[in-house]
């Protein structure tokens, strides 16, 4: 009696399901590895109203972070300063500049720069920019080394696991409070470790600490 299919096509199913397998493990690997935020986020760096050198006033200037951002310090959100704060130098800094013509209209109008935000998390996830500099996280540790920026862009992808990271091992970025905003602070593992211990620092690793 003649076969209908030859005996190879008895392994067809496995092969099948070997193939299967396969791929859906490759599709896996593409979206959670390609498709993450430190390949989709990381680099972000929008085109703003006007150009702002951070490398000029951070860097070279040495102007603190905390004379724009002035909430920083005191409140979940850093802000946005208002035209009036950059005015405080540019009323007598390049008060004529061409660059500066959407300064002057916004103090003008009295409206505020539409300024593009660059570093974004999602609605249904809280951060505070208070607590994380009352223990010592340096501004460099989430947003890089901004001095050296001469258009701000998003250095860290902001996503759960890496912010994980640095809650199970708060450590390797604590660093005293004095020291937050300075860019060019050398961190250390053994004063990090001590920093944690002294202020008994345990950062949340459960939903509720995040998620709220």
């Amino acid at each position: 009696m003649t076969l209908l299919f030859p005996k190879w096509t008895n392994r067809l199913p496995q092969i099948i399901g070997a193939l299967v397998l396969a791929g859906g493990g490759a599709v896996t690997f593409v979206i959670g590895f390609w498709f993450s935020p430190r390949h989709t986020d990381v680099g972000y760096a929008p085109e703003q109203p006007l150009h702002y050198s951070h490398k000029l006033h951070a860097g070279l200037l040495g102007i603190d972070c905390r004379y724009c951002h002035q909430n920083v310090e005191r409140s979940a959100h850093a802000s946005v300063p208002d035209t009036n704060t950059c005015m405080n130098c540019h009323a007598q800094v390049k008060k004529d500049s061409p660059n500066l013509e959407a300064v002057r209209k916004s103090v003008a109008n009295n409206s505020p720069i539409p300024w593009i935000k660059v570093h974004m998390l999602p609605q249904y996830a809280y951060f505070n920019h208070e607590a994380h500099l009352r223990a010592g996280v340096g501004c460099v540790s989430c947003h890089g080394r901004v001095d050296k920026m001469d258009v701000v862009r998003q250095a860290e992808p902001l996503s759960m696991g890496w912010c994980l990271e640095c809650h199970r091992e708060p450590e390797n970025h604590l660093r005293p409070t004095a020291e937050v905003t300075n860019m060019d602070y050398v961190h250390t593992l053994a004063e990090g470790l001590r920093l944690k211990q002294e202020k008994n620092i345990n950062p949340p690793t459960h939903c509720s600490g995040c998620h709220r």
